[in-house]
């Protein structure tokens, strides 16, 4: 059976300390659960992170469709999320070289990686290494350029479902140079990181209500239909709606 991630583990997030803020939009942990091991499914959301696990450094570039990754039962693997805009020019990489990839923080050309790593691997507990991996994301947060405020701009016009091509005039742009900036942030199209944020209101959907019918989750969520829903999820997740409210659902939350 496939199982989404926040049904794999015990998931949680933090809050950025102040001199992370404009690069990172979240701090987080994943404990997965021991046992046999589970197929875990990590789907699109549009971001790209920078992970410890394994007792290395990675960068997971944005996604298009659902992830498979072999993690070991029991393994806590900690994380930060870039803010919209942010990964681009802290990395010195496009995104749309690493869509779908994980790759190690080292071969991206961070010289202090392995310094790092040294550090993190001497940690007695994984709260301990989310502290120290914070306190090195701020040691290099002064010399990080500046977030593309335009790219944050389209990815809130895509998280609130707005056509990102109503922004053209607001932000001087052609069709073609959006297309481009949306590539280089985010690693795909406008259309793409559209189809991504609306799948991600579903799932949000889906962890408050256990018993809101899957119509109605459609329309809520802003697809056309309900069999439209069911196409997208598919095509993004590899699982049904159904399923995903099943795993997602209120009535699940006591496990």
């Amino acid at each position: 059976m496939v199982l989404l991630a926040a049904r794999a583990g015990r998931y949680r997030e933090y809050a950025p300390p102040p001199t992370l803020r404009r690069h990172f939009s979240r701090l987080w942990s994943h404990a997965l659960h021991n046992g046999p091991p589970a197929m875990v499914a990590i789907v699109p959301d549009g971001y790209c992170d920078v992970l410890w696990i394994d007792g290395r450094l990675v960068v997971a570039g944005p996604d298009r469709t659902a992830a498979f990754p072999v993690i070991q039962p029991g393994a806590t693997v900690t994380g930060a999320r870039f803010a919209p805009g942010a990964a681009a020019p802290w990395l010195k990489t496009p995104l749309s070289e690493l869509v779908g990839c994980s790759v190690p923080l080292a071969d991206i050309g961070r010289k202090d990686t392995a310094e790092f790593e040294a550090r993190l691997a001497n940690c007695p507990d994984p709260s301990a290494a989310m502290a120290l991996f914070g306190r090195l994301l701020e040691g290099t947060a002064c010399d990080a350029e500046e977030p593309a405020r335009d790219a944050a701009t389209i990815f809130a016009a895509a998280d609130s479902g707005r056509p990102a091509s109503g922004l053209l005039d607001r932000l001087g742009m052609s069709e073609r140079q959006l297309r481009r900036r949306c590539h280089h942030h985010f690693g795909y199209g406008a259309k793409t990181l559209e189809r991504i944020r609306r799948f991600q209101r579903f799932l949000d959907l889906c962890r408050k209500s256990g018993t809101m019918p899957l119509a109605r989750l459609a329309l809520e969520a802003g697809f056309a239909d309900q069999p439209h829903m069911t196409r997208e999820v598919g095509e993004l997740s590899t699982l049904t709606p159904a399923v995903i409210l099943d795993q997602l659902g209120v009535r699940k939350r006591g496990d």
